[in-house]
């Protein structure tokens, strides 16, 4: 499954890359949130979101925002990645659309097994789009 990663700093997003690969995930990458959002405006972009928080001009938190405004929103899975701990963040980050938050420095099996849930949540949400999608077409043919 592809994984974008979006993260300012190229030691972060190089570690990330590396680590994700190895745990069986495509990483796509992203110097900031504008690149992230030129990746996911392209077709079959990936579903699976590694944001960091404060990134320059378009942060974490803005890609959150907008990817929530879509209309396929419910099929993305927004892990956000900071060093904000304070439980003011962690609402503000939950409120902005991630659905999980992972505080640096992370542990990397904290790290995967969060990662694993969404790619799960990510799968089973196409196979429920999929399976409607099915059952629209049976019910369009039965009419």
């Amino acid at each position: 499954m592809k994984l974008l990663i979006a993260d300012d700093s190229m030691t972060q997003r190089v570690m990330l890359q590396s680590i994700t690969s190895k745990w069986g995930l495509s990483p796509v990458l992203a110097e900031n949130g504008e690149q992230a959002l030129e990746i996911l405006a392209k077709d079959n972009s990936p579903r699976l979101l590694l944001l960091d928080w404060e990134m320059p001009g378009v942060d974490g938190l803005e890609v959150c925002n907008q990817v929530r405004q879509r209309e396929d929103s419910e099929t993305f899975f927004i892990l956000l990645l900071t060093g904000r701990t304070e439980t003011q963040d962690i609402e503000q980050g939950l409120e902005a659309g991630a659905n999980d938050y992972v505080a640096k420095p992370f542990n990397n099996a904290e790290l995967k097994a969060r990662l694993e849930n969404g790619r799960k949540l990510v799968s089973l949400q196409k196979e429920l789009l999929r399976a409607n999608s099915l059952l629209e077409k049976y019910r369009k043919k039965d009419n």
